[in-house]
């Protein structure tokens, strides 16, 4: 980023395709979430046109929502570029309360409608009201809790001792 924080940022949707010859370079311009300047992150630097997928490249024309998504979310992309992703407020486990007070064990399904990278026992202890040495003690899952993921799982709450 072009204030050097490290900080988040917000993704604008848009690409942007410059052609230089038979040249591209293709862009994805993000904003800053701590000096809100807008930066490019480059996806493709004097690329042939024709090593392109033209369908991919006509997804970048048409700043397609999908394709900015699965590039803002691949950590590989993320990583070579230096920058994250604020997901502050943008995951939160919806739990009706009288569901926790039926007989234990409690079964609860997460859907995601978005992929947000969140760590399941962060999501579990935030959503039940729990610590999270206590999510540890008392779920039962089929997946790592300690690792960030981004599709649905179900999960076993257990009673409480």
């Amino acid at each position: 980023m072009d204030c050097r924080s490290a900080s988040a940022t917000a993704g604008e949707g848009r690409f942007r395709v410059n052609a230089n010859g038979k040249l591209l370079d293709v862009w994805l311009l993000v904003r800053c979430v701590t000096c809100d300047r807008t930066s490019k992150l480059t996806v493709h630097e004097r690329v042939p046109v024709r090593s392109l997928d033209p369908t991919e490249l006509h997804k970048y024309h048409l700043n397609d929502p999908d394709l900015v998504a699965s590039k803002l979310l691949d950590p590989f992309f993320a990583r070579h570029r230096r920058f994250s992703l604020d997901w502050t407020g943008a995951w939160r486990l919806d739990t009706p309360s009288a569901q926790l007070d039926q007989e234990w064990p409690v079964q609860v399904e997460v859907v995601f409608e978005d992929p947000v990278p969140v760590r399941p026992d962060r999501l579990i202890a935030q959503g039940l009201g729990l610590s999270r040495p206590e999510v540890l003690r008392r779920v039962k899952c089929d997946i790592p809790l300690r690792r960030p993921m981004s599709t649905g799982f179900t999960f076993t709450v257990l009673a409480g001792e």
